[in-house]
């Protein structure tokens, strides 16, 4: 290990012969992980009252507030030292109405900084700030275990709850996704009650009495991502009741709703046309995202631009749309639609880099359910020539992998690896009951799509059926872990479990209440799915482990446990069991810093070298 990597990292343990530098397996010829862990990434943007300012976070070694006037197109960094933040589930900055401050959240707290420059100002523990008004925020706060919506002016920000007089409606339960009304008067917002975690529901709460009305819900159904039409009339939302989400609308009294569009795809982050007769919208297919404007009455669309991954659209003052974008082979910028690049801040190595082409393919699991999955082919790749694979499961696992930039990928398939990214059963973007059809069963039938994935990949001449590997993060290590311990046939050669679970009755004790709620909302309470929860726990049965396991781990990490980690290495080392542990001090959900990121792909690269090249 280097000095400077030493830095990053905490435990460094194997048990049996670790994995070693390959001198007879070269470098990739044109991709470097150094260059694809510094690649920035601009994401979360919004717009300022006007339309002619945007702000946005980018991803590098922080996670930076930026500010940007669409007519003199260059970034200016409002924050230094931002703290890194996942971008799955980071919140938006934005602008206050009249763009002289930008409120964000920050480690737990609330934050204003002036467009202008200048230090940044905390004002109170919170996430998620909504401006209603020049000085007044709609934040989220921590209470009593539950996501509260919390009002506060930034002279005195003393948090005063938003929603406080409930006629007949259910009180315990989550608040969050709130969105002001034109008139100032009335947030919109969704509710999750605690009774029933597989529903959630558009609530509307006036800002002075605190008095509550409900406009939507649907036992076991999701609502969600509220939007005032510009005359305030109406709200449109997002619903699965179909089957995708689509997009609804309802007035603003609750007295009459319905379905917008019936497009057999999912709708995501939707904006209002000044003149309230459209909207635009982030339109899923099979996880390509297109982006669409949508006519406020009959629901029509019209694709503006096809995905790849489109997202944080917004309707810019001289007609354009703004938004960010990136695909496999693009990595993430903003964009003025149409055909105009705003910031593109990618190194020049990434961006002369040829990519590997993303095909979309499937395969029958164990029960016939078709799996879709992405699949990438080195050059050179044949009959002839037959190369090693990694099945790379993601997180989630209420997720997917679409076409989207994945620098990792590229590199080790520019290395001479193909790589299978698969959408289990439970991900996204394929409708309600593929997403569903994990409930209950975590760890068991995901599991076999998994198994499924590598008998696929013997399907296919080019691929070197012998040479299978399987790496995931979060849900996706999850998945990796129990592919090799509940597998008699040993279909892979070796395991790679970044930040996973390894027993989820104790990782249901240790996570973070927004963790352990998504459990309980597919898998219920341990209390009453015991079997269930063990059923789907690799920790039992890690004796029929016969293969090599990389196990990464952050020590911040909140959501995962790094106890998880620990059990699942102790118990390794107790059975005898060949196995590499890294964790990372600095790091929590996430490798989000360049340094631990770099470390640890480099480690994974010399792990998939030493047992498949």
């Amino acid at each position: 290990m280097t000095e400077e990597a030493s830095i990053w990292v905490g435990r460094d343990e194997h048990n049996g012969v670790p994995s070693q530098p390959r001198r007879d397996v070269k470098p990739p010829p044109h991709w470097r992980l150094e260059a694809v862990v510094r690649t920035p990434r601009p994401r979360s943007l919004t717009v300022s009252a006007d339309r002619r300012q945007v702000v946005f976070i980018e991803d590098a070694e922080t996670s930076d507030v930026w500010l940007l006037d669409l007519e003199q197109p260059r970034p200016r960094r409002l924050t230094t030292g931002r703290a890194p933040a996942a971008y799955w589930e980071d919140t938006e900055p934005r602008l206050s109405p009249d763009a002289t401050w930008v409120a964000y959240a920050d480690e737990g707290h609330v934050w204003l900084v002036p467009t202008s420059g200048g230090p940044s100002r905390r004002l109170v523990e919170g996430d998620n700030p909504v401006w209603a008004g020049d000085a007044r925020l709609v934040v989220t706060v921590e209470r009593g275990h539950a996501t509260r919506l919390a009002v506060i002016d930034t002279a005195d920000p003393w948090p005063r709850r938003l929603a406080t007089q409930h006629h007949e409606v259910v009180e315990h339960g989550d608040e969050g996704e709130a969105a002001v009304s034109p008139d100032g008067t009335e947030v919109a917002y969704t509710f999750t009650p605690r009774e029933d975690l597989n529903r959630s529901e558009i609530r509307v709460a006036s800002l002075e009495s605190g008095e509550v009305r409900a406009l939507t819900g649907t036992p076991e159904m999701h609502d969600g991502a509220p939007n005032w039409s510009p005359d305030g009339r109406r709200v449109v939302y997002t619903s699965e009741r179909s089957g995708f989400y689509e997009l609804h609308l309802v007035d603003a009294d609750g007295s009459a709703g319905r379905r917008l569009t019936s497009a057999g795809a999912d709708h995501f982050e939707t904006d209002w046309h000044p003149d309230g007769n459209r909207l635009l919208a982030v339109r899923g297919r099979r996880n390509h995202f297109d982006l669409v404007i949508v006519d406020a009455e009959d629901g029509s669309a019209d694709v503006v631009e096809e995905g790849g991954s489109w997202s944080s659209p917004h309707w810019a003052a001289a007609g354009g749309i703004v938004a960010a974008y990136h695909d496999h082979a693009t990595p993430p910028e903003l964009r003025l639609s149409p055909h105009a690049f705003l910031h593109s801040p990618a190194p020049m190595a990434i961006r002369a880099a040829p990519y590997a082409e993303l095909e979309d393919v499937s395969y029958r699991s164990f029960d016939g359910l078709e799996i879709p999955a992405f699949l990438m082919r080195p050059r050179g790749a044949s009959a002839q020539n037959p190369v090693p694979a990694v099945v790379y499961p993601h997180g989630g696992p209420t997720d997917a992998y679409g076409d989207e930039w994945d620098g990792h990928a590229q590199f080790f398939v520019d290395k001479g690896y193909a790589w299978l990214a698969i959408n289990f059963r439970g991900s996204t973007g394929y409708g309600r009951d593929f997403e569903r059809a994990n409930h209950g069963v975590w760890g068991v039938e995901d599991t076999r799509d998994c198994l499924s994935a590598a008998d696929y990949l013997r399907t296919l001449d080019w691929i070197d059926g012998d040479r299978l590997a399987i790496f995931g993060a979060s849900y996706g290590s999850y998945m990796a872990l129990l592919s090799v311990t509940d597998d008699p046939e040993r279909r892979f050669r070796c395991a790679v479990t970044k930040y996973g679970d390894c027993d989820i009755v104790t990782s249901w004790a240790q996570g973070d209440r927004e963790g352990v709620q998504d459990l309980e909302r597919m898998m219920g309470p341990p209390s009453a799915a015991r079997a269930d929860y063990l059923a789907g726990s690799a920790f039992p049965r890690l004796a029929n482990v016969e293969v090599p396991i990389l196990v990464a781990h952050g020590e911040r990490d909140e959501r995962v446990s790094p106890k998880q980690s620990e059990q699942l290495v102790d118990e390794l080392r107790r059975l005898g069991k060949v196995y590499e542990f890294v964790t990372y001090p600095t790091e929590a959900h996430g490798l989000l810093r360049a340094g631990p990121a770099l470390h640890f792909y480099q480690r994974l690269e010399r792990f998939l070298d030493w047992y498949l090249m």
